[in-house]
C-alpha cells in the first residue's frame, strides 16, 4: 500500500509539475507530450530502482538480525528462552505461564519465536524488494498517464488551466483513497496531498515561465 501510494501520488505531481513547467516555458503541444512521456518511463524506471535498493536493504538488514538471533540460540539456548519468556510477562502472562509458552514455543521453531516476538518479524511485514519495486512503477506510471491524458486531451491554449485543475482533483481522490484505506480522516488526507502537489506544480510552472522568459 505504501508503495502503490507513494508511486502514484509521485506519478501525477511530478508529471503534472514537469508537464506545467514545459507548457508555462512556451514549448510546443507535441514538445509538451513527448515530456510527459518520457517522465514517465524516466520516472518508472526511477521507482522501481529505488524501492528495489531501499527494500533490499531493508531485507539485508532483516536476515542480519536472524542471523545474529541463531547464533545467540545456537550459543545460550537457556539465556535466549528466559529472555523469551520475560517478553511474555511483560504482555501480561505470569512467569511460570510465560516459562511453558516459551520453552513450548522454543521446542517447536525456536528462531520463529524470537524473530516474531523479539524483532518483531512476521511473513505480514517481511520485505519483499521485487514487489515492492514493482507496485512503485506500476503505480507511478498509472498516476502519471492521468495528466499525460489530459495533455493529449486539450488544446495547447488551455493545456495549463486544465492539467492544472484535472491533476489536483486526481490528487485529491488519491488523497481521500489512501486515507480511507488508513483509516484516517478524508479530508485530512486529500488536503495534504492537494497542498504538496499545487505547491510542487505552481513552483515548477513559475520556473518553466522564468527561464522561458529568459530564453
Amino acid at each position: 500500500m505504501r508503495a502503490a501510494v507513494l508511486g502514484a501520488n509521485d506519478g501525477i505531481v511530478s508529471t503534472a509539475s514537469l508537464v506545467l513547467g514545459v507548457s508555462a516555458a512556451g514549448a510546443g503541444h507535441r514538445t509538451i507530450l513527448m515530456t510527459g512521456v518520457s517522465g514517465l518511463i524516466a520516472g518508472a524506471m526511477s521507482m522501481a530502482a529505488g524501492e528495489f535498493v531501499s527494500v533490499h536493504s531493508q531485507q539485508d538488514t532483516e536476515n542480519a538480525d536472524l542471523a545474529l538471533e541463531n547464533a545467540e540460540l545456537k550459543r545460550n539456548p537457556v539465556a535466549e528462552q528466559q529472555e523469551l519468556a520475560q517478553i511474555y510477562v511483560s504482555r501480561g502472562l505470569d512467569r511460570q505461564l510465560a516459562d511453558r509458552v516459551a520453552a513450548q514455543l522454543m521446542a517447536h521453531d525456536a528462531l520463529g519465536a524470537h524473530a516474531r516476538d523479539e524483532l518483531g518479524f512476521s511473513a505480514a511485514t517481511a520485505a519483499r524488494p521485487t514487489q515492492a519495486a514493482f507496485a512503485s512503477a506500476a503505480s507511478f506510471s498509472v498516476g502519471a498517464l492521468l495528466p499525460i491524458a489530459v495533455v493529449a486531451s486539450v488544446a495547447s491554449a488551455h493545456l495549463i488551466v486544465w492539467v492544472s485543475v484535472c491533476s489536483l482533483v486526481f490528487l485529491a481522490g488519491l488523497g481521500a483513497i489512501s486515507a480511507q484505506a488508513g483509516g484516517a480522516r478524508i479530508g485530512a488526507g486529500a488536503w495534504r496531498v492537494v497542498f504538496w502537489g499545487a505547491s510542487a506544480m505552481a513552483v515548477t510552472a513559475g520556473a518553466g515561465a522564468l527561464f522561458g522568459a529568459v530564453a
